[in-house]
């Protein structure tokens, strides 16, 4: 258990001087102050309370950094969830919203636990690309109306309703709105060439908070449409979940619970090339599990791993998990002391926040890259793309997922061949048997590729074009990596087939670990004969000349 289990911090602490509980503080301060606008800016975009963002930043960030698997993760709420967050609060509710997190959190501890950590980073490349941008064009479309300060209600959910009402309310536009959303950009992309010690975010949240209070512009506030900020943290209350819920649910907490692992992961590889460590991929996804169902419990949003957080800890000095404790009570003591001060935040300047978010995470150069490349990849990303932006993420991942693997049986296919082998002295290798020719009465089919479920018909249609099979029929096996149960029925299949036409079939250089297991747990072993199973080449013609011995006892040993 503690092999699959094992938090960081248990490891850090050994020999923890106050030197990095220095740097820690200071790392921990920095970020939380990040943080901030942050989780607002995430938590409204997704259709619920700013202060659940905030909660969610304090309780996620708190048991991941303690339980991870990661020495400098620092977790809190994601642009990448905004989607599906939004979704499930249209359609259930924010108590639906509750219960699919709580599931995924229960579905993330599962995966950890089934060790699943290092398959997730097998996930294809173009999908997740995919609905990453699919994500940035999705949060940069549902920030329009803040940003230009339109007055049009409650924004539609489909992204063409979206546009099509946008473009019915456009002479709503509010100048000021809209000054404000510009300055907070310039403000966040320029202010780094300033300092990066403090985020440009907060310096724009100040600068406009202050333009809208003293002035009296007539732009919307976080507290006009939200009213007072909550500055304590709320009781726990377990999740009524049913069966019924949970079958309505299940597909939404699963794609909560993908998300949540593949950015936890990424993060952590990212840290890891940042710090030259190595995270501990199934603990990270135990704790973002455990993060999940607490931030669930209290009223909270998903969690996960956050790229740029988790850099700007490291950039700082952050070197331990006490690092992301501290964001969290720095996190806490700033909603307690000056949380009503939020409410003054303009709507605009959270707009202007989110388009700078939408726009880093768009990815744009890696998925012109992957467009450009094969046409299987190109069409998986578009396909995802496509209907992360006009569908529904979940539907994206899950047909995304499917497509990929179809490719990929597909062109696992088109790496597998069958082929007759005639062979001559130079494609004989020194120890093996070194004759001119395959004797008469010897066939010689050599199977290159894994032997899975999609290639393995390949192989039994070749068979079929044999009219009349030899006495004997030789298949070399030295370039199969796997064979999967499909296989193994084809083969037993076509070993039924000429047995009945009296031909021998014999498997030569089944030697891959896999290949033998899956020979020794079947019946085939025992079908075929253990003696017709041989290991070289070599043995395999003495086998066939002993076959042919016996049906013909005036030929001549073909070992002589």
């Amino acid at each position: 258990m503690m092999n699959l289990f094992r938090p960081k911090l248990i490891d850090t602490l050994k020999g923890y001087t106050p030197a990095q509980f220095y740097k820690d503080v200071v790392a921990g301060i920095i970020v939380g102050v990040v943080a901030l606008p942050l989780a607002i800016a995430f938590a409204i975009a997704s259709g619920v309370s700013p202060e659940k963002g905030i909660f969610t930043a304090i309780i996620a960030g708190v048991i991941i950094s303690a339980l991870g698997g990661s020495k400098v993760q620092i977790g809190g709420p994601t642009g990448a969830f905004i989607v599906v967050v939004y979704g499930i609060v249209q359609q259930f509710g924010v108590s639906g919203l509750v219960i699919a997190t709580f599931i995924a959190g229960i579905i993330l501890i599962i995966m950890g636990v089934a060790k699943l950590g290092n398959t997730i980073k097998y996930i294809p490349y173009p999908l997740v690309i995919g609905f990453t941008t699919g994500i940035a064009v999705i949060i940069f479309s549902s920030e329009v109306k803040d940003f230009l300060g339109l007055k049009m209600g409650n924004v539609p959910a489909d992204f063409i309703s979206k546009w099509i009402g946008y473009s019915r309310h456009l002479s709503s536009l509010n100048l000021y709105a809209l000054f404000i959303g510009v300055f907070t950009l310039l403000v966040v992309l320029l202010w780094p060439r300033v300092t990066r010690k403090v985020p440009g975010s907060l310096i724009a949240i100040v600068i406009s908070t202050l333009l809208v209070r003293y002035f009296h512009l007539p732009v919307e506030t976080i507290g006009s449409r939200f009213g007072v900020i909550t500055a304590a943290l709320p009781h726990p209350v377990m999740p009524d979940v049913s069966l019924e819920t949970i079958r309505q649910l299940i597909r939404p907490a699963f794609t909560i619970a993908l998300l949540c692992s593949i950015e936890s992961l990424l993060s952590a590889v990212v840290a890891d090339g940042m710090t030259g460590g190595n995270h501990r991929s199934n603990t990270e996804l135990i704790a973002q599990g455990v993060a999940n169902i607490c931030s669930s419990v209290l009223g909270g949003i998903p969690a996960t791993g956050a790229i740029a957080r988790t850099a700007t800890n490291i950039k700082n000095g952050g070197s331990t998990p006490v690092a992301g404790i501290i964001h969290a009570i720095a996190l806490l003591l700033i909603m307690l002391f000056i949380g009503q001060w939020a409410a003054l935040i303009p709507m605009a300047t959270l707009a202007g926040i989110l388009v700078v978010v939408a726009w880093n995470m768009s990815e744009l150069e890696n998925f012109i890259d992957v467009f450009k490349g094969s046409k299987s990849d190109a069409s998986v990303l578009l396909i995802t793309f496509g209907l992360t932006i006009l569908v529904d993420l979940t539907v994206a991942i899950e047909i995304g997922i499917i497509l990929a693997a179809f490719l990929f049986m597909r062109k696992m296919m088109q790496s597998s061949s069958v082929q007759q082998t005639i062979l001559s002295p130079d494609q004989l290798s020194d120890d093996e048997f070194n004759q001119s020719v395959i004797p008469k009465g010897v066939d010689v089919f050599e199977i290159n590729g894994p032997l899975f479920f999609g290639a393995a018909y390949k192989f039994k249609d070749t068979m079929k074009v044999l009219e009349k099979p030899a006495r004997v029929l030789i298949i070399r096996m030295r370039n199969v990596p796997v064979i999967d149960a499909t296989g193994i029925r084809v083969l037993r299949d076509v070993h039924q087939e000429i047995k009945k036409k009296g031909t021998k079939l014999i498997l030569s250089e089944a030697n891959s670990e896999q290949v033998t297991g899956a020979l020794k747990k079947t019946r085939l072993l025992f079908q075929i004969g253990k003696g017709n199973v041989r290991d070289t080449f070599e043995k395999a013609l003495k086998r066939a000349d002993e076959v042919l011995s016996d049906t013909d006892p005036s030929k001549k040993s073909y070992a002589g």
